[in-house]
């Protein structure tokens, strides 16, 4: 079994110029070195459009690779550090939970108990859904959010279809299905922005 350890205070945060970005992860520059830095769609649909970023880190340790997660507010990382405390809700969960929820949805729906909507996320069953209402709720109603996310305006992005397939790659789904649903998605709504597509994708997948 392999054994994981979480470094959570030797790295506070990132700035520098934006080098690269895609809906799962960023390149930021600090001090002449590239930062690759996992990051959730919530914080693509924040940084995607600036030069220059801020990133709050998460930095994980495993025993064959150190990994910097990095998110747009505290709000966020304090939120993705309350989902990995629950059993079951690993890093990359966490990352399409925030994927799929802005703060403040995923807030309500632990706190109302809305065990459909938990679970209409992939990877999370009503077990998992239940465990992590059993466990965040009282956390939740502590928790202070600042902004909930929807000031960042989706933007459209050119080849549109082509990014939320690599992205959704990114986070383990296999290329036949997602091509698939963002095909049909697409055919749907083809005006529909990056960040609503993948949101989409991953409640069909």
């Amino acid at each position: 079994m392999q054994r994981v350890s979480t470094v959570t205070k030797m790295y506070e945060y990132i700035k520098g110029p934006l080098i690269s970005v895609d809906p799962a992860q960023a390149v930021v520059e600090s001090s002449g070195i590239g930062y690759h830095v996992l990051i959730s769609l919530q914080t693509y649909s924040a940084i995607h459009n600036q030069k220059e970023v801020r990133l709050w880190l998460h930095f994980l340790v495993r025993e064959d690779a150190h990994l910097l997660y990095g998110f747009a507010t505290r709000d966020e990382r304090e939120i993705f550090r309350l989902l990995i405390s629950v059993s079951g809700v690993g890093p990359n969960t966490a990352r399409m939970i925030l994927s799929a929820m802005n703060n403040i949805e995923l807030r309500n729906a632990l706190i109302t108990a809305d065990v459909p909507k938990i679970k209409s996320i992939k990877g999370i069953g009503t077990k998992t859904a239940e465990r992590m209402i059993v466990e965040l709720r009282d956390k939740m109603l502590k928790v202070d959010l600042e902004s909930d996310g929807d000031d960042h305006t989706a933007q459209p992005v050119s080849e549109t279809g082509a990014e939320a397939a690599a992205a959704l790659q990114q986070l383990g789904f296999q290329r036949a299905a997602v091509e698939k649903v963002i095909s049909r998605l697409q055919k749907e709504n083809p005006s529909c922005s990056l960040e609503d597509l993948i949101r989409q994708a991953l409640k069909l997948l």
